[in-house]
């Protein structure tokens, strides 16, 4: 086998987080994005000594697990990978890929299963919708990017993951900018206004924040767009209408300005009797529901709380801290993001904490000027896991007790394995889909020394 061979197999397993795995001539090959059981068309574009990777050209046969997509945009969009697969089908697979990771550690634990998410549809409470074209030199679209394109978009005012809401909101802003010819942002030249649609939904209050991102290449009026939102008939009521000026080159959201067209600059949700007040960056678990199973776990994960201190780093927004401040003695959240900080005090007064502490800086830095030493770490990083340096010191605290929960299984086992030779060992291990049809699963566990 050689770069460039056109090769055809069935997938025989998918690894984490979408490695799809075919053997053909006894040699290993790895192509991304597919599903268990499809036959696969796929061209080779590596090969070294231990290593094939293929990129899939066709589906020459569905796999046995599959049945009908409800999006049409299903194939297209970069989202949404397992959504032909029943949802039980998908429970089985991202359990079977955490522990076939999580084997790999010369450990002994209690496995306790996967809980489902409350929503297996409409059950996202956030969405970054980019201004684009379908093809090049096409009409104006505005949705999620075309699986494998850096540049085409696709138009998703019928995404089944969301509430009617933000399809409503982006066709309503679709078609106003449509009508009048106003540009996208083109990345290939850097010119154009439009770049990214941002809305947010609370489940529980049904607010929503709605932030149009666009250059300052163009200084155009946004009333009569303000005025179509609010008239649109929403199940929710909007509450906030944002405007963020962005010039950075970068394909993300930055923000040089940010201005209120509407309203106020934040929604409120509540997560298990607590209120949050979000606001257009702040970090918030995009799925709400599914966000108090998770943070459920993590309470019985920690278990007695009465006069500890406990630490929550990469606290976010101060969610964990605040669940688990009220009969504790101290609770600290260190958090690198800094509006996230200023958010997560605003709620503990929201909520009437007064024995919750939040610092803004990296935890790696941060670690070394706390005073209070801690009976409990909770730790809840980002994708790639902690800083090694960061989590030797976390292990220098010597704390009996440590709760990790992870969004990447990967970055979690690498870190498991130098609790382990530190002395912690496994106790107790439980999933939370938070993301169906996707391929992303979290995982929470519980360490003892």
């Amino acid at each position: 086998m050689k770069k460039k061979d056109i090769i055809e197999g069935v997938v025989e397993k998918v690894e984490f987080p979408n490695k799809g795995i075919i053997n053909i001539d006894e040699e290993k090959v790895i192509v991304k994005n597919v599903i268990p059981g499809q036959k696969v068309k796929a061209v080779v574009t590596k090969k070294r000594k231990n290593k094939i990777v293929a990129r899939a050209l066709d589906i020459v046969e569905k796999s046995p697990l599959e049945e009908e997509a409800p999006c049409k945009v299903f194939g297209e969009c970069g989202g949404c990978l397992y959504q032909s697969l029943p949802y039980e089908e998908q429970l089985k697979l991202k359990e079977s890929q955490v522990l076939e990771l999580l084997n790999t550690l010369d450990t002994d634990f209690q496995y306790e299963g996967i809980t489902r998410s409350p929503n297996v549809f409409q059950y996202r409470n956030k969405m970054e919708y980019s201004f684009g074209d379908e093809y090049k030199d096409g009409p104006l679209a505005l949705g999620l990017h075309r699986r494998a394109s850096l540049y085409d978009i696709v138009t998703a005012d019928d995404c089944k993951i969301v509430s009617d809401d933000f399809n409503i909101i982006l066709k309503t802003t679709l078609d106003y900018f449509s009508e009048r010819d106003i540009p996208y942002y083109y990345k290939r030249t850097h010119e154009g206004y439009l770049r990214y649609l941002i809305v947010r939904k609370a489940v529980k209050t049904n607010e929503i924040l709605v932030n149009l991102v666009t250059s300052s290449q163009m200084d155009i009026d946004l009333s009569e767009w303000i005025g179509k939102l609010v008239e649109c008939n929403l199940d929710g009521e909007i509450v906030s209408i944002m405007h963020t000026i962005n010039d950075n080159l970068a394909d993300a959201v930055k923000v040089d300005e940010l201005r209120n067209l509407y309203g106020r600059d934040y929604f409120v949700e509540k997560l298990l009797g607590l209120e949050f007040r979000i606001s257009s960056f702040s970090f918030f678990q995009t799925n709400s529901l599914g966000a108090e199973k998770l943070y459920s776990v993590v309470r019985d994960y920690v278990g007695e709380t009465k006069d500890k201190v406990i630490f929550d780093l990469y606290s976010g927004t101060g969610t964990i801290t605040q669940m688990l401040a009220p009969v504790a003695k101290k609770a600290v959240g260190v958090e690198i993001v800094e509006e996230a900080v200023e958010a997560a005090k605003e709620n503990a007064k929201l909520n009437g904490l007064s024995n919750c502490e939040f610092i803004a800086g990296d935890v790696l830095k941060v670690i070394d000027e706390l005073k209070d030493k801690p009976d409990i770490i909770v730790l809840d990083p980002p994708r790639d896991g902690i800083h090694p340096r960061a989590l030797e010191k976390i292990i220098d605290f010597g704390v009996k007790q440590i709760v990790y929960v992870s969004c990447k299984p990967t970055s979690l086992v690498r870190d498991l394995k130098v609790f382990l030779e530190r002395g912690y060992e496994v106790e107790r291990v439980r999933c939370v889909d938070m993301f169906p049809h996707t391929v992303h699963v979290e995982t929470i566990c519980k360490l003892y020394r």
